[in-house]
């Protein structure tokens, strides 16, 4: 960890491309190194005390009372905890660098060395839902056991497509050789390749920000790099997407879920009908809101028809500056600032201490994330920032799920978790806490209009474009079924779906066919992208009411972030008078997006 604070004050000095310095994240709150004491004593703790564990309780569940089974309970998260924090640690060390052997090595010993302690622990929640209901609920009136009812109402969730403990413990023995291995290498995979733009040879994350670049010309030769080198490996993420996509399948068969997406759509705990409407909502809004931007930026443009390379340029009068990061840091905090000080203290802490990794470097993850690692210690943010106005963005979302994290983890390592349909709605809502003071502070119609039709696209691509994504999974999974796709045939998908959303105004061709092969939701974590459509429309008919009657809302939403996973959506909306099964719900959200093309059609 020497080396890595060394790289970090190093890299400190330099302000690279005009960003300033640049925080790297210290791990050293979780581990001091891969080969520490600390990391080995917690391992060799985990895997006594989980065969201790399993002996004591494995087969009683039934015979304890309800003050014994609530610390059996307390004993099992304090375990998971600790093997959490391996994982959170082994994760972040390869977010750092994919590219190292010797980290890839670390992160699958570990995978490896905490899937065999969990399996001792498997029968404790296999066994919990076996419990008949009323002799639960006889349990449940100990105050032990009822601080986790949450908890165990999520587990139960499940209990109609568990399978038998031998079949559990199987599947969940054979991920690390299965499904994560594949991720790995999907993972690794994007993170060597290197795409070619004039005399450089860029990451992936370098040429996705190319594609906002002023220059015409360097936009089309980073969009045109980027579909050919994908291209150019599409054998192989075919095969992973196709690989994965069984595994589902198979999977899903034999626990009985009838959709690919059943089974997301219950660990998100919302209703099957709910996503549906989402769904049909946002594909029936497409000709109103996209479709009409589109066609609105290439007149702006000078164009009939914009190229796909061309549908995240800047505007012909947007100044085209590298935001520093001292300058995103004040604009990110003084909003949340302004809407809550408390807000603002939790955001503080990550610039203050370390817990923010935001360089380009080779090997490195692409994208941005929040991981939330463990409640004894702390979320880490990881960035690619490279000054431009969407980095600043990207920032004020991940803050927005660091705090959620940080506030949620008073409920335990058990019960800290939020469903995935709310998990987006900090990191939304202090999007929108950001943009709103920016463009508050704007009195300049041209600069309001540039960043109302920046904000425009953020939405699109929050809500149109995740829609459209979720559709080429719904479809190649469905497809799946019948046999293995070939790559041209999930371009095929890729361009129908991405057409269907984007409307005629955009040309799609060419070798965009190929870049669904980048995006790691569908590998990662399958039907994920709905909940980004989910978080938005939720968070602008939040942000309604919150305009409507400021006074206590704040107050009212931290108290929302802080419940974690302890609550449903219904419940977590009803302090504020939303309710997401309600037909209506999802107009209104739309509406606003509707709303700021409006705006854009007058200003024009």
């Amino acid at each position: 960890m020497a080396a890595e604070r060394a790289r970090r004050e190093e890299h400190e000095k330099d302000d690279g491309e005009g960003t300033g310095p640049l925080p790297e994240w210290d791990l050293n709150d979780l581990y001091p190194g891969p080969e520490s004491a600390p990391l080995r004593d917690d391992l060799a703790h985990c895997e006594a005390a989980a065969k201790d564990f399993r002996g004591r309780h494995e087969g009683r569940l039934a015979e304890l009372e309800g003050a014994a089974l609530g610390r059996a309970v307390a004993e099992y998260e304090a375990l998971q905890e600790t093997l959490g924090r391996v994982m959170s640690y082994a994760q972040l060390v390869y977010s750092g660098d994919m590219s190292d052997a010797e980290v890839g090595r670390f992160y699958q010993s570990m995978q490896e060395r905490t899937t065999a302690i969990s399996s001792e622990l498997l029968f404790f929640t296999l066994e919990l839902n076996r419990l008949d209901e009323a002799l639960l609920e006889a349990k449940l009136e100990a105050a032990e056991l009822a601080r986790y009812r949450p908890w165990i109402r999520d587990v139960r969730a499940f209990r109609d497509h568990q399978l038998s403990d031998e079949l559990e413990q199987l599947l969940h023995e054979k991920y690390v050789a299965g499904r994560a291995a594949w991720t790995r290498l999907f993972d690794e995979t994007m993170a060597d390749l290197r795409f070619p733009f004039g005399e450089e040879s860029l990451t992936s994350a370098e040429i996705l920000n190319k594609l906002t670049d002023a220059d015409p010309a360097a936009r089309e030769a980073a969009g045109r790099s980027l579909g050919a080198v994908l291209g150019e490996n599409q054998r192989v993420f075919a095969l992973i997407t196709n690989t994965l996509a069984k595994d589902k399948e198979i999977e899903d068969k034999w626990r009985g879920y009838a959709r690919p997406v059943s089974s997301r759509n219950l660990g998100n705990y919302v209703e099957d009908e709910v996503v549906e409407a989402l769904v049909a909502a946002v594909r029936e809004s497409f000709p109103r809101l996209s479709h009409r931007y589109y066609k609105l930026k290439a007149r702006w443009m000078g164009r009939d028809k914009l190229d796909y390379w061309d549908r995240n340029a800047p505007l012909p009068d947007e100044e085209d500056r590298t935001i520093p990061w001292s300058e995103a840091r004040e604009t990110v905090l003084s909003a949340y600032g302004a809407f809550s000080g408390d807000l603002a203290d939790v955001g503080k802490r990550f610039f203050d201490s370390a817990w923010i990794d935001a360089p380009v470097r080779p090997g490195k993850a692409p994208g941005a994330f929040a991981h939330p690692t463990v409640p004894a210690a702390h979320p880490y943010l990881l960035l690619n920032y490279q000054g431009r106005l969407r980095d600043v963005m990207t920032l004020a979302h991940e803050l927005g799920h660091g705090v959620h994290q940080v506030l949620a983890g008073g409920q335990g390592h058990l019960m800290s978790d939020t469903p995935l349909t709310l998990a987006e709605t900090a990191s939304v809502f202090g999007e929108m806490l950001t943009f709103r003071a920016l463009l508050a502070a704007e009195q300049d119609p041209a600069k309001r209009k540039i960043m109302l039709a920046g904000k425009v696209e953020d939405m699109l691509n929050t809500v149109v474009r995740q829609i459209a994504m979720h559709g080429f999974e719904q479809q190649v999974h469905d497809r799946r079924r019948q046999g293995e796709l070939t790559a041209e045939e999930l371009g095929e998908i890729w361009l129908e779906t991405q057409r269907e959303s984007l409307g005629p105004a955009l040309r799609l061709e060419g070798e965009y066919r190929n870049y669904w092969a980048y995006i790691p939701h569908f590998i990662h974590v399958p039907f994920y992208v709905y909940a980004y459509a989910f978080g938005d429309c939720l968070v602008n008919s939040l942000y309604a009411v919150y305009e409507q009657a400021a006074e206590g809302f704040a107050e009212k939403y931290l108290e929302m972030l802080k419940a974690g996973g302890t609550k449903r959506h219904k419940e977590l909306l009803a302090p504020f008078g939303l309710d997401a099964s309600d037909p209506s719900f999802w107009a209104k959200g739309l509406g606003v997006v509707e709303g700021f093309i409006d705006e854009l059609e007058a200003l024009d």
